[in-house]
């Protein structure tokens, strides 16, 4: 039995409408991943990116050195948005910006158990613990990334109040080409630098809904192929950084921004406050019921 939520859901994800969801939700037996498939193969819906799934609160941040070589980009979860705008739990989150940097732990579970450089004589672990006992929300270290350049240097870009943060490594880029670089990858979600860093079985993937989609509009196999060699390249210019059209000068693309000025980007991160992450939906009518009947 498909519900109206996951039709709802479905919805929300891939712009398709409402009958579309629901028929391909039951042909999948509600299953939404292979239903956004099929509703991109029959030509209904784009792909849906992880960032259409942001629901988690709590904020994004980075650090780094004063000689910008060495960077570290974190995500904070907490329960609302309230809490991001809690002066405490900004400090905290920057903290363990500085921490990772600085302490180069290798997991979060590593970091947790290390010395807090915000209080010297508790573990991060035990910070943590008692920041989610004074604010009064669940709180958790959820991920972060951190480079240590040889080379180059590294930058770093934080947008919308900590919804997203961006670190960036670069060989011979000015000050303002890695704020650009930082801009770009915030605004355009690039997964991958180039090509060679896609992984064959999403190339795969991708090409075979591109030929599903090519016979769905009734062209031969043979043509079918010639479209997907055709279309494929969009595919890379989407989620390939080097391939984009760099936003201050959509005729151009990255690569030729950076060859124009003898810079190269090496690594990059960017985080997006929630990304991937469900969040549970509140009934508030409910839980006022709930507080009364209690």
């Amino acid at each position: 039995m498909i519900t109206a939520s996951q039709v709802k859901e479905l919805r929300e994800r891939t712009g398709a409408g409402m009958m579309d969801c629901k028929k391909v939700l039951t042909e999948t037996n509600g299953d939404e991943e292979k239903a956004i498939e099929l509703l991109r193969e029959r030509g209904i819906a784009k792909a849906a990116k992880k960032s259409d799934r942001i629901a988690a609160e709590g904020l994004v941040d980075a650090y780094i050195s004063e000689d910008s070589k060495i960077g570290a980009v974190v995500e904070v979860n907490a329960e609302t948005d309230f809490v991001a705008k809690n002066e405490e739990f900004k400090t905290f989150v920057a903290n363990i910006a500085k921490q990772v940097a600085l302490n180069n732990p290798k997991d979060v579970e590593e970091l947790l158990n290390q010395k807090s450089i915000e209080e010297t004589d508790k573990t991060v672990q035990e910070v943590l613990t008692n920041k989610i006992a004074t604010i009064g929300e669940n709180m958790s270290i959820r991920r972060f990334a951190r480079f240590e350049s040889k080379n180059g240097s590294i930058e770093k870009y934080i947008h919308g109040e900590g919804k997203i943060a961006v670190l960036v490594e670069m060989e011979n880029a000015e000050k303002e080409l890695e704020k650009d670089i930082c801009m770009q990858i915030a605004a355009a979600r690039p997964e991958y630098l180039n090509r060679d860093a896609v992984p064959t079985e999403r190339v795969d993937k991708e090409m075979e809904i591109l030929k599903a989609q090519a016979m769905n509009e009734g062209k031969p196999a043979q043509i079918a192929e010639k479209m997907v060699q055709g279309r494929i390249g969009k595919f890379y210019s989407e989620i390939c950084l080097l391939e984009q059209n760099f936003v201050k000068d959509p005729d151009i693309k990255v690569e030729e921004l950076l060859n124009s000025k003898g810079a190269k980007v090496l690594r990059f991160a960017r985080f997006e406050k929630g990304e991937g992450l469900e969040k549970k939906e509140e009934n508030f009518a409910e839980e006022v019921a709930k507080q009364i009947k209690g």
